[in-house]
């Protein structure tokens, strides 16, 4: 099979599909690479580097399109990658098509086999290829936060941690899963007073019982949400429902009951984000002012730290992307349920229901067990 490679478009996003490293390993197991020139410059992987495990480079992304089996990526395609996508091609990336009504219809279009890194599951109940982006994205969090609490970026000349005689700034965690657990640790690991918000009671008492008294566990409430956003400093926005959108679980009538200079970071943001006041920002231009409260949106937070989510990206996609080359995309999906799980779109239908609700598109859904039957 051959796999192509396309450099990354989308606003300061430095991560490539491949490192060298995985590249190799497909071309020692028959398969071709094709990588678009500097597609991993931005993260210390050159040309050479690829030349010199057997992988072809170019500088034409249409030709990587036009010719390749399956294309890896990081983020979604735009819409000119979109119009360059063929039938029955694969599509490895992450996806987020829940807010993306563009994008959906597009990837229908083209009939290409779009399978999402962020609704693959696993033999545990969790999101093998979104952990490791949704752990570099729960420790950025609170590096960002802590950022945007000063007083130059529009916050209210917090420390996070305080010093002595000075308290801790108040952190709310919404969320217990991979980020609010990485964004848990960080902020605990700063000193600040933090809290945890989520439904889950199990998920609480497992928090509860790796952090101790460092931490304070909430049951999700609306009233409990209010009482304890009010209060805070920093809030992390950390909810995920897989391959849906994020609920809205702070209201704009909130933000008016915090204090001025208090941060947001809406890690949700991929899926629609869970602050109502919340819309996508770039690493270029981080944050807006809403309600004298600062949100930090960036929707590709975790291509700020763009070296470290290559490789663990990489460590998690490649032995999902031999099978898919080894095996061709039907095989693949029909023998592990969990790949089978990642598929979105595929031959003109939307395959993950999550995204044909969240989009009213019911009409043009059908089960992927379904259509690749018929395939």
């Amino acid at each position: 099979m051959l796999i192509g490679v396309p450099k990354e478009i989308k606003n300061n996003e430095f991560r490539v599909g491949l490192t060298p490293s995985s590249a190799q390993e497909l071309i020692e197991r028959g398969h071709s690479v094709m990588i678009e020139t500097n597609a991993g410059h931005g993260v210390g992987f050159d040309d050479d580097d690829y030349i010199n495990i057997g992988a072809q480079i170019t500088s034409d992304a249409a030709k990587i399109f036009k010719t390749a089996d399956m294309i890896v990526k990081v983020k979604e395609p735009q819409p000119h990658e979109c119009h360059l996508l063929k039938k029955d091609q694969i599509l490895f990336t992450y996806l987020h098509l829940a807010p993306d009504p563009i994008q959906t219809d597009l990837l229908v279009k083209s009939g290409c086999v779009a399978i999402a890194y962020e609704t693959v599951t696993d033999n545990f109940g969790g999101l093998p290829l979104l952990s490791p982006m949704s752990e570099v994205a729960g420790r950025m969090a609170i590096q960002a936060g802590a950022h945007c609490l000063e007083k130059t970026q529009g916050g209210s000349g917090m420390l996070l941690g305080g010093i002595p005689g000075v308290p801790a700034a108040r952190v709310v965690i919404l969320g217990g899963g991979v980020v609010g657990t990485n964004s848990i640790r960080m902020a605990i690991g700063m000193e600040a007073n933090v809290t945890v918000i989520d439904k889950s009671i199990k998920r609480l008492r497992e928090l509860d019982f790796q952090f101790g008294s460092q931490l304070n566990t909430v049951f999700a409430t609306m009233h409990n949400i209010e009482f304890y956003v009010s209060k805070s400093d920093l809030v992390i926005g950390a909810v995920l429902v897989p391959g849906a959108a994020a609920p809205k679980l702070v209201t704009r009538q909130m933000l008016k009951n915090m204090k001025r200079g208090s941060v947001l970071v809406d890690v949700s943001i991929d899926q629609g984000g869970c602050f109502e006041t919340s819309r996508p920002t770039t690493h270029d231009k981080p944050t807006f002012i809403e309600e004298g409260i600062v949100h930090y949106c960036v929707a590709n937070m975790p291509g700020g730290c763009a070296r470290t989510a290559t490789i663990g990206l990489n460590n998690a996609t490649l032995p999902y992307i031999i099978n898919l080359a080894e095996k061709g995309y039907k095989k693949a999906l029909l023998s592990d349920r969990h790949l089978l799980n990642g598929l979105n779109v595929m031959h003109g239908k939307i395959t993950y229901r999550a995204v044909a609700d969240a989009l009213n598109k019911e009409n043009n859904y059908v089960a992927a067990e379904v259509l690749l039957g018929a395939a």
